[in-house]
């Protein structure tokens, strides 16, 4: 399983392929193409995320955060975020645990 090649999604989407889950752990690559805000997230789990290629923005607890290739941020559960905008490349590894 390759994570660049991961299904490009649509203008304004994003796209999620499980690459490994158990009771207490999910992990999954995302490719992202936004160019407007996002879903507001409130999760029940923790979740680590790096971006593995091309760049994004992200608003955490009404905060906004400019990100690059390799890096990462760790969301503890209920931490509302949201991703306001990516570059058309954007790939994370979400990191899920419950």
């Amino acid at each position: 399983m390759n994570i660049y090649e991961i299904e490009e999604p649509e203008r304004g989407k994003e796209t999620f392929l499980l690459l490994h889950q158990t009771p207490t752990l999910k992990i999954e690559a995302i490719r992202s193409r936004l160019s407007v805000a996002g879903v507001i997230y409130d999760q029940n789990e923790d979740e680590w995320v790096v971006l593995v290629r091309g760049s994004a923005t992200m608003e955490i607890q009404g905060v906004k955060h400019a990100l690059k290739e390799g890096d990462s941020v760790f969301l503890a559960r209920h931490t509302r975020h949201q991703v306001l905008s990516t570059s058309d490349d954007a790939v994370w590894i979400g990191v899920f645990s419950f």
